[in-house]
């Protein structure tokens, strides 16, 4: 990054230069969900890997702020005999920053955990009272780059798996208590003031990974899956006094108002392991020794398995926010997901994405601007007279977030690497002149949060989870609660009369929410798709291509975004009104456990069902719910398709042509039992190949394909 004169800066920090600006995901080929499996080595070393780190205002207890970093990706509740746990030769770290001016971390949790076998008689988990893998942790905290370590506390407890009612609840052949009992009983508060809990939770990731791995193709018709759903996480959770984490020592109390910069944090989480490992031909524990190598590494969600190409994403684990990181800069200027929100690039390619269209010609006072890939976006006001005393300015940070060619430097780079500054463009557009987004707005954001290093007046970068602890967080029965988080609360401050009316500093619901830090709740999938496809910029005033000044900019267009879903919106358990927040882990005997003895078989697969060298009887499946059989195929002008449906129930029968497209629905009505047709008319379709899909109740069950011919 390039030098600033440290005037400016200061003059920054003063004035609380932040904002926000949600951001996106997208990997070499494929956008990737979450942390899970991120990079090749990682990949390869489960123990080790951060699966997700969650960071806000405690909402039962605004004095404190709850970090929670999660490892070990898509645990099965099923996986005995060894089932998953924390590793012994890893060192798991929370690193926290809190004072913008000092070099790397202010503030540094370290959990190490051993095991023990209380029963190596029995290849059962739990029997009799006793566990077979039985889990403490330590944990130490130091202040300061090169403080001292400090134990914390000793010897707390990690929950065991929740296998099942005999291992857990049976009083004589397993622990004898509920698995919530065990959750709260692993619950401590240590000396020094924070709470822990460290163990197994229910994933609270959400997302439906089939879809989105299918090269980005998000099932918004009824077939989305929780691709997490059903799956376990380890959790290392933390309820921090708010006064230990704020640079000066100051309670919240103390705050100037609800964006005041010095209640700033930066969060990130690692995984280190000793450099030297040795196997031993006996079979016996291998042994370490050397230096400790990070391994895994995580701040803002989605960096390295959705940002960082696959050949540098080992090498993005081993660094640290403070090592410095313009070399990644490039694919965040330019993300390769916006070549598939652009229709003069692959905007065709993935038709789940059709409703994000990035702003190609966004008209301004200042002209048209382009924020497709290597277009020049907002550098072509570079020097403007209008851009002083805006973060635009060149005194500022102009000649860091304007680069030619390089439209998402003013966007999608700063919300990863420093937090987006509270001063004009980056406030909402309520206030603004219309049409000129640097003029002063509406304040909705402050987490502006730099690294710096050890040369004078060099600001650097570092890709973080940034917090400002200053906002109050939203009531989670507030009734405009949202998991849209800091999208929401735009939409409210552009929109609801309570808020649009000045551009005053008010609390907007949601103010708190992704990715002004990131609750348990929040979408941050959906934040980051209609992120990259210019919400956010769309939020501060650059309006999509289909508004025209001095008219609404709630344009068709911008509607497409704000409704836009992934059909996976919520986890698949609800989350506790209490620390740690998450839910108790599946169980490897409950409805999570595998799939039950002849169930019957998901009918989507039609590959399957209609391969009449499949004997689905005798393999125990019974005869799926709705089945098409097509007529004459290929067709000229109609066919028939003739269904079942086993049990009554809404039916639609939808057909999309080869880019997956929505043609014309064919059938859409309640169905009771029994055998139908219904008519193809092809009369009004090119020639080409079709696909027609059964679903009921929303629920997809099975897709044909058709071939229209010429007439």
């Amino acid at each position: 990054m390039k030098k600033l004169p440290l005037f400016a800066i200061k003059t920054a920090l003063v004035t609380t230069l932040v904002g926000a600006i949600a951001y996106f995901g997208v990997e070499s080929r494929y956008l990737e969900a979450s942390s899970h499996r991120e990079a090749p080595m990682i990949a390869n070393d489960p123990l080790a890997d951060n699966t997700d780190l969650y960071a806000f205002r405690s909402p039962d207890n605004p004095n404190t702020v709850t970090i929670i970093a999660n490892y070990i990706g898509l645990e099965y509740p099923q996986g005995g005999p060894n089932y998953a746990s924390f590793g012994e030769d890893i060192r798991y770290e929370i690193h926290i920053k809190t004072n913008p001016l000092s070099f790397g971390d202010d503030l540094v949790y370290r959990f190490t955990f051993k095991k023990v076998n209380e029963d190596p008689t029995t290849f059962f988990n739990i029997r009799l009272g006793k566990q077979n893998l039985k889990t403490t942790y330590t944990v130490e905290r130091r202040f300061g780059n090169n403080g001292a370590w400090q134990t914390v506390y000793q010897n707390g407890i990690v929950p065991p798996p929740n296998i099942g009612p005999r291992s857990i609840d049976n009083p004589v052949l397993g622990l004898g208590k509920s698995y919530q009992q065990l959750m709260q009983e692993a619950i401590v508060t240590a000396g020094t003031g924070e709470k822990i809990f460290c163990g197994p939770v229910d994933d609270p990731f959400f997302v439906d990974l089939g879809g989105i791995f299918d090269l980005g193709q998000t099932r918004q018709d009824g077939g989305a899956r929780d691709g997490v759903g059903c799956t376990n996480v380890h959790a290392i959770a933390l309820q921090i006094p708010i006064q230990l984490v704020q640079k000066d020592l100051k309670p919240i109390s103390q705050a100037k108002n609800i964006l005041d910069g010095d209640y700033i944090i930066g969060v990130w989480a690692s995984a280190s392991r000793p450099k030297v490992t040795v196997l031993s031909e006996d079979g016996s524990k291998p042994t370490t020794s050397g230096e400790w190598v990070q391994v895994s590494r995580l701040g803002m969600p989605l960096t390295n398995e959705a940002v960082i190409p696959i050949g540098q994403k080992d090498k993005w684990n081993a660094r640290t926010p403070y090592a410095g990181e313009q070399e990644f800069e490039q694919y965040f200027t330019n993300p390769e997901l916006g070549l598939y929100m652009d229709d003069r690039l692959f905007g065709g390619a993935v038709p789940a994405l059709s409703k994000l269209r990035i702003q190609t010609a966004a008209k301004t006072v200042l002209g048209a601007v382009d924020f497709g890939n290597s277009k020049d976006g907002l550098w072509v006001i570079k020097g403007h007279p209008a851009t002083a005393g805006t973060a635009l300015d060149d005194a500022v940070f102009g000649n860091y977030l304007l680069r030619k060619g390089q439209p998402r430097s003013v966007d999608i780079l700063p919300a990863f690497y420093t937090g987006v500054p509270n001063i004009a463009p980056y406030q909402l557009a309520t206030g603004k002149t219309p049409g000129n987004p640097l003029t002063a707005g509406k304040p909705f954001i402050n987490n502006f949060m730099p690294t710096w290093s050890l040369i004078p007046n060099d600001l650097r970068t570092g890709d973080m989870l940034r917090l400002n602890l200053a906002v109050p967080p939203t009531p989670r029965n507030d009734p405009k609660f949202s998991s849209q988080g800091l999208i929401a609360a735009a939409v409210l401050g552009l929109t609801d009369t309570a808020y649009n009316k000045t551009n005053a500093l008010q609390l907007i619901p949601n103010m708190d929410g992704f990715p002004n830090g990131r609750r348990l709740e929040d979408d941050v999938t959906r934040i980051e798709l209609q992120a990259v496809s210019g919400a956010v910029l769309a939020a501060v005033g650059l309006w999509y291509d289909d508004w025209n000044i001095g008219n609404s900019p709630l344009t068709p267009k911008l509607l497409n975004v704000l409704t836009y879903t992934t059909g996976v919106e919520k986890n698949d358990k609800a989350f506790t009104n209490s620390f740690p927040y998450m839910a108790a882990p599946h169980s490897g005997f409950g409805a999570c456990g595998g799939i039950a003895a002849g169930t019957t078989f998901p009918a989507n697969n039609s590959a399957f069902m209609n391969d009449p060298s499949v004997n689905t009887s005798k393999m125990g499946f019974s005869s799926p719910a709705a089945m098409i059989k097509v007529g004459q195929n290929p067709f000229q002008t109609e066919t028939t398709l003739q269904y079942n449906v086993a049990e009554k129930s809404h039916v639609s029968i939808l057909l999309f042509d080869l880019n997956g497209k929505l043609v014309k629905t064919i059938e859409n009505q309640d169905k009771a039992k029994g055998i139908y047709q219904a008519t193809v008319n092809g009369s009004d379709l090119t020639a080409g190949t079709y696909f027609a899909r059964i679903l009921m109740d929303g629920q997809p069950m099975q897709t044909v394909k058709l071939t229209k011919m010429n007439q």
